[in-house]
């Protein structure tokens, strides 16, 4: 500013001199005696003085605002730090995106909503403050709920960073974690995992000792972990004294399941608590941000819809379908001519729009950009548009314009969490009416509050992941009222209720149209087979522990029961194990630290504190790894130590040649990258990926491709292969079957399984297709048996999830608090012809590769029970090869 004021005085001093030597030029004979010209040299010689003194002046005033300046840089520095956190975002779905345009809005109603004060320490502050909590409600108010606190953990930690409140050394420990060390855990309030994380945080220099520590004072730290909410506790000993994150970092080790209520009062100890107060955002406040040319795009979830709370803010409003000023159009095939016309007449007249479902017409898309774009100005000033769509699945599926989402407040919808919000969502499908439609009124009132209970259960369920359903499904709420309608005209056409007739309707049709997995199918029909039962009828049927089913009541009563008798929220009430949900919070935690992790400035992370480079912390890795991987397996030479080719020989060599492939791989693909990072060869996008799976510590997807399905970090996975190239090594020696096999040790246990069916049917001239595995579990570990037996396998390594194994009376048992995965004693699996066969007190129990379940599915084993199946099954009991 002031510099173009000093420009603008050169400039009127060139005129002057110009003007005087175009006069002076012209001058004739003694120009002395020409008065204009000896005027205007006075008045410039004036005019120079005045512009030399103005010159200063605005020297002078530069200089103070610049001063004053400085002092408004943290707010400034503030709102940039949040815009790049924001935009950063759509790394994590590519549907949240914001412009720069849309944060400029945010930033000057900040500044104007912003407390003043006289004091600028104060003013600015208030500034930062303000801009912060604008920008954080505004962008949390179109995430769902799973990445608000990745959002406000990043904006936590970056502010924290710029202000070196925190050290990023130990962010980034923090947010890797890695441990792959397995050491065996001395206390047994912790788990190997814990034990493995402690020792490997005891060897850096802010927490050396910790495990001696522990070790010493196990009581108090044993309180510690035992705590309902560990994170709220004091430390024990002088590391009470330690700062937030470094505390976190410690809780991470003990209790990894608490860790997203720990980030959470990280940030309001920093942030505020006004941060965490997790409120929904009201529609009616959101309005209040828009114009014709900023429409409110809703990010849809299954079974939600807003078009109700847009009606019903049209209502206050004056904006009804009945008043002709609000207009709904659903988009599907045929729909977009009706709405380019009603948005020109909306815009028009000043009316509201509804565009419903936009992702289902892919191609008009990019008309609709043009539209908004069009009716962004110049239209009538009450003109608004609204528009909903589903976000796609993968990044790759993603559809919906950048000019669509950037310009938009984008507000989420999520369906109801928790038993009872689900169970009162359901219920809030029927009214008193639907109730009283049936004339066999009792029976149609238990079947239909049993009905919703179902539904609440599972919906509710998909939250526990794998666990809860192997894999994901979009159950309804038409499911649950179509059901309710073949519930009404079944009972009014028969005299008796068709019990099994409705659960094969409700269970294989209605729900079961959804699911694509066995097991799962299983599950659904469990779930209606406990809860759809004469028993209902009678008020003796528990559809949970502790809650019976109602009895005969009207509408708002089955409200008030669910209030006063739903025992509180409890994995218990889907039917599984209390487990479930520190197996739930444990991953969610993980997540969260690993997109973290992802959306951090890559060099600054590695580069400033740590003295290395992003390349260098590549190319250590890439030499630990070389360094241990081990020789290929020389399958020419251990193919002619013996001339047999048993079913166990044959998948000896089948193992070798696959970990063969695996390790050229990885030999091949890091012996690359090594030359690419020298500057010997030029790196190419698989080079890229490499390099950036090995800086987070991740399995690269080329390895993945042929390796096994695994869950583990890079480190524990490296461990892992090693693990079992030395099993492979061991067999090889002279291809004698093991005494004990490591089932998880195989690309492909299946073959293993059939090798045991094969060289039995051989031995006893049995047909294959006749035969089955059947299982006993011994009392006995593995260093207990000194060689195989004379038919069948023993196998070790599988662990239970849902429940645990007794060895003692040899049955499933209910699992013990905290032991999320406990190992099982040695297996002996054999050979029996189909039919001879016992299942009675059996549960079918299946075992997967990974806590992935779904498509690592290797077998089913039949286990002994005392309870009833049923039981298993609501738990989500598995066996796992690895965990």
């Amino acid at each position: 500013m002031l510099t173009k004021q000093q420009n603008e005085f050169k400039i009127e001093l060139k005129h002057l001199e110009d003007e005087l030597l175009i006069r002076l030029s012209a001058a004739e004979g003694n120009f002395l005696g020409d008065m204009e010209l000896v005027e205007k040299l006075e008045s410039t010689k004036t005019t120079a003085a005045e512009i030399q003194l103005k010159v200063v002046e605005a020297k002078e005033n530069e200089i103070k605002i610049n001063e004053a300046r400085e002092h408004y840089r943290p707010a400034a520095a503030r709102a940039s730090l949040l815009y790049f956190v924001m935009s950063d975002l759509s790394k994590i779905n590519p549907i949240y995106q914001f412009s720069l345009k849309a944060f400029n809005v945010v930033f000057h109603k900040a500044i104007g909503r912003a407390e003043a004060s006289e004091d600028v320490k104060e003013r600015v502050s208030n500034l930062t403050e303000c801009i912060t909590y604008s920008a954080f409600l505004y962008t949390s108010q179109g995430l769902f709920e799973k990445d608000k606190l990745t959002f406000l953990s990043q904006i936590a930690f970056q502010i924290l960073l710029k202000s070196k409140e925190i050290d990023f050394m130990e962010l980034d420990l923090l947010l890797r974690f890695p441990v792959d060390q397995v050491y065996q855990s001395p206390i047994d309030f912790l788990s190997v995992q814990s034990w493995s994380a402690i020792k490997m945080i005891s060897s850096l220099d802010e927490f050396r000792g910790l495990d001696r520590d522990i070790e010493g004072s196990a009581k108090r730290w044993k309180k510690l972990v035992d705590s309902e909410c560990p994170e709220k506790e004091r430390f024990p000993q002088e590391w009470k004294n330690k700062t937030s994150l470094q505390k976190m970092v410690i809780l991470r080790a003990l209790r990894p399941d608490r860790m997203t209520y720990a980030i959470r009062n990280f940030v309001e100890e920093k942030l505020g608590s006004k941060y965490v107060e997790g409120r929904r955002p009201d529609i009616a406040k959101s309005y209040e941000e828009t114009s014709p040319a900023t429409p409110i795009f809703f990010i849809l979830s299954p079974g939600v819809n807003p078009l109700k709370d847009v009606e019903s803010l049209g209502n206050k409003l004056g904006f009804t379908i009945d008043s002709g000023k609000f207009h709904n159009i659903s988009l599907g095939q045929g729909q977009e001519k009706v709405a380019e016309e009603t948005m020109e007449k909306a815009a028009e007249l000043g009316h509201w729009v509804i565009l419903q479902n936009v992702h289902l017409v892919a191609k008009w898309l990019v008309t609709l950009e043009k539209l908004l774009d069009k009716y962004s100005t110049g239209s009538h000033e009450d003109y608004r548009i609204f528009i909903s769509a589903e976000p796609a699945s993968t990044p790759e599926e993603h559809i919906i314009p950048q000019g669509i989402l950037e310009n938009s407040i984008k507000i989420t919808n999520e369906p109801p969490t928790g038993m009872l919000a689900n169970l009162h969502a359901a219920l809030y499908n029927f009214d008193q009416d639907t109730l009283e439609m049936c004339a066999r009124e009792h029976e149609f009132k238990s079947i239909l509050f049993s009905l919703c209970y179902f539904h609440a259960s599972v919906a509710g369920r998909l939250k526990f992941g794998p666990q809860g359903w192997n894999r994901s499904y979009p159950f309804n709420a038409g499911d649950l009222t179509i059901c309710v309608n073949v519930l009404y005209n079944y009972l009014e056409a028969n005299t008796k209720v068709p019990w099994e007739d409705l659960r094969y309707l409700f269970g294989e049709i209605m729900y079961g149209g959804h699911i694509t997995d066995d097991w799962d199918r299983r599950l659904c029909q469990t779930y209606l087979e406990e809860f759809m039962s004469p028993a209902l009828l009678d008020g003796e049927l528990s559809l949970a522990p502790g809650f019976l089913a109602p009895p005969n009541l009207d509408y708002i009563g089955y409200h008030a029961y669910i209030d006063e008798m739903l025992p509180a929220e409890n994995p218990v009430l889907y039917g599984l194990h209390p487990n479930a949900e520190i197996e739930f919070l444990t991953v969610t935690s993980d997540n969260l630290f690993k997109t973290i992790l992802e959306m951090q400035p890559k060099d600054t992370l590695v580069g400033e504190g740590s003295g290395m480079s992003a390349e260098e912390k590549v190319k250590n890795i890439i030499d630990e790894i070389l360094e241990k991987l081990p020789e290929e397996y020389n399958l020419l030479e251990i193919m002619q130590k013996t001339t047999e080719r048993s079913p166990y020989i044959l998948v000896c060599f089948q193992e070798c040649e696959r970990m063969n492939i695996l390790m050229r791989e990885i030999r091949r693909s890091l012996k690359e990258l090594d030359l690419g990072l020298k500057g010997e060869l030029t790196i190419s996008s698989d080079m890229e990926a490499l390099q950036l799976a090995l800086y987070y510590e991740s399995v690269p997807e080329s390895w993945t491709k042929l390796a096994y399905p695994s869950t583990f970090g890079l480190g524990h996975w490296i461990n892992d292969l090693l693990l079992r190239c030395r099993e492979l090594d061991m067999w090889t020696q002279d291809l004698v079957l093991p005494a004990v096999v490591w089932l998880a040790g195989f690309f492909n246990p299946q073959s293993f399984l059939t090798a045991i069916m094969q060289s039995m049917a051989r031995k006893n001239e049995w047909p294959l297709d006749k035969m089955c595995l059947t299982v006993d579990v011994t009392k006995k570990a593995k260093d207990d048996f000194g060689h195989p037996p004379r038919e069948g396998a023993y196998i070790h390594g599988l662990f239970m999830e849902g429940a645990r194994w007794d060895i003692q009376t040899g049955v499933i048992s209910e699992a013990r608090l905290k032991e999320l995965t406990p190992p099982m004693p040695v297996i002996y699996v054999k050979a029996i012809p189909v039919d001879k066969q016992d299942l009675k007190n059996m549960y079918e129990c299946p075992l997967y590769k990974t806590k992935i379940r779904g498509p690592t599915y290797v077998w089913t084993f039949n286990l002994k029970t005392k309870e009833k199946p049923a039981k298993w099954v609501l738990a989500g009991v598995a066996l796992l090869l690895a965990v």
